[in-house]
């Protein structure tokens, strides 16, 4: 499989076209129907890889596409991602929120975890 060809099956996978592609990573949009005839540049390259998640070797054609048949438990994902306390570290209340622009104290910064919860995070 050339590099085209890698670059078009996964943008076929994901309801893209080729030139969408070429114009999200920052490319002419024609920079990637080039590659049908001339070799890429590795920075671009490496763009297009970032851009699917995948790694240049797989567009070179020295790697296979890694999948996992192993399920996924959906609701343990969710809940390792929620916090459980006020106190999370994931939670930043100075990012969130302040009075008069000074950090809130601990007993506001309780209230507002009892009522928004997980929505106080990323």
């Amino acid at each position: 499989m050339t590099v085209f060809e890698a670059i078009k099956n996964l943008a076929d996978k994901q309801g893209k076209n080729v030139k969408t592609v070429a114009i999200d990573v920052g490319l002419s949009e024609n920079a990637i129907y080039g590659w049908k005839k001339t070799k890429p540049k590795a920075d671009d390259l490496a763009k297009v890889a970032d851009y699917f998640h995948v790694s240049v070797d797989y567009l070179l054609g020295r790697e296979e596409l890694k999948t996992t048949n192993e399920p996924v438990d959906l609701k343990k994902l969710i809940s390792e991602k929620k916090p459980t306390s006020w106190d999370d570290p994931r939670i930043d209340w100075n990012e969130w929120v302040s009075f008069d622009g000074e950090p809130i104290s601990d007993d506001v910064k309780k209230m507002l975890f009892a009522i928004y919860g997980d929505k106080l995070t990323d």
